[in-house]
């Protein structure tokens, strides 16, 4: 635990650090709650760079609350095309629909009223007060934990409960009254900029002769890593079905991973199935037609963060039935031109890029 005498001086120097060296990022240009919490909801498990053109583009579409409740979930989804985790745009939906309805279109100031929407966790809503309402809450995300495992020389991984209760107490205790927003942005910058995971830039770092990982010689250990686990593959097959020179597409359910987006339909291959037999089933099972299948398209390998698959895409001929959502909520013939206007999977974005280079 940080000494008493020793907290102002740790809270001043990072200020006077932040002062020179904060990232200009669009959304620290405002103190409008609505951009504060838009940006928090894309930073989650996504990179600055990243998140910047996402950021822009929303904000041209959707300037306030209102705007966001009042449009189509589809319209958020292809907006939010790409940028993955697809949750976070269901959720901030669905909670600007609260926030119109019992909150006069307004986010609220409170830490309890913030973790009442949909999305939102302690890192979000303590972000959210701080930068945007001025409240003396503290937050905890990858960066800001580095700093304090190596400042303080926390040996227990920081996913464990017990010390996540210390980091968050820890945190609390550093913030300065009335200036937690820009101390919590200078926290994350600290990590993201300087005390960065590989190699941190200790000699830039204003804590430097504070850090006791540093006095140890242990930065570079620290935190401690869980080790990673193995992922288990998935082989998906799919099928691109012409009919009358237009393609069938398939709308998921809304919940899971990918909750709403389109897809070419398709689905996991049994043990010792066939690809070819796999789409046929798959297609079969999701919206009734039977298909002839014919030759590979192109072959999609992703990563989420649990798993990984192998797309195996081949282009199919109706044979016979009428497409229907019976493994889906809808079904839809389109033209390739129009495969533009509905939000896809990013796998399924090369299958689109593949179907273009192939007709041009």
């Amino acid at each position: 635990m940080p000494k008493a005498k020793n907290i102002p001086i740790l809270q001043q120097s990072l200020l006077n650090w932040y002062a020179v060296h904060q990232r200009d990022l669009p959304w620290r240009r405002t103190r409008d709650p609505y951009a504060v919490w838009i940006s928090e909801m894309m930073l989650q498990q996504t990179q600055v760079a990243t998140v910047i053109p996402y950021y822009e583009r929303w904000m041209k579409r959707f300037p306030n609350v209102v705007t966001l409740a009042r449009a189509r979930l589809q319209t958020v989804l292809k907006l939010w095309e790409g940028l993955g985790y697809y949750s976070r745009a269901r959720h901030l939906h669905a909670a600007a629909k609260i926030i119109v309805a019992d909150h006069r279109g307004q986010v609220p100031h409170r830490i309890t009223d913030l973790r009442k929407l949909p999305g939102i966790g302690p890192y979000t809503a303590g972000a959210i007060a701080s930068i945007a309402f001025d409240a003396d809450e503290p937050v905890l995300d990858g960066n800001v934990t580095r700093v304090l495992c190596r400042m303080f020389r926390i040996t227990t991984p920081p996913k464990d409960i017990h010390t996540q209760q210390k980091l968050w107490h820890l945190a609390h205790q550093l913030i300065p009254t009335g200036k937690a927003g820009f101390f919590n942005q200078a926290m994350m910058d600290l990590g993201a900029t300087i005390c960065l995971s590989r190699k941190p830039l200790c000699e830039q770092c204003p804590w430097r002769t504070h850090c006791r990982a540093r006095a140890k010689g242990e930065q570079n250990q620290l935190p401690v890593k869980t080790p990673a686990r193995l992922l288990p593959h998935f082989d998906i097959a799919v099928g691109v079905v012409w009919k009358n020179g237009k393609i069938l597409i398939g709308r998921r359910k809304p919940k899971g991973l990918l909750g709403g987006l389109w897809e070419f339909p398709g689905g996991k291959r049994k043990s010792h199935e066939s690809l070819k037999a796999c789409v046929i089933r798959e297609i079969k099972e999701e919206t009734g037609i039977d298909v002839e299948v014919n030759q590979p398209l192109i072959t999609v390998k992703h990563a989420y963060s649990h798993f990984r698959i192998t797309l195996h895409v081949f282009t199919c001929r109706w044979r016979a039935g009428r497409a229907r959502p019976l493994d889906c909520t809808a079904v839809k013939w389109v033209t390739p031109r129009q495969l533009d206007a509905y939000p896809f999977p990013r796998a399924n974005l090369k299958v689109i890029e593949a179907l273009k280079n192939r007709s041009s």
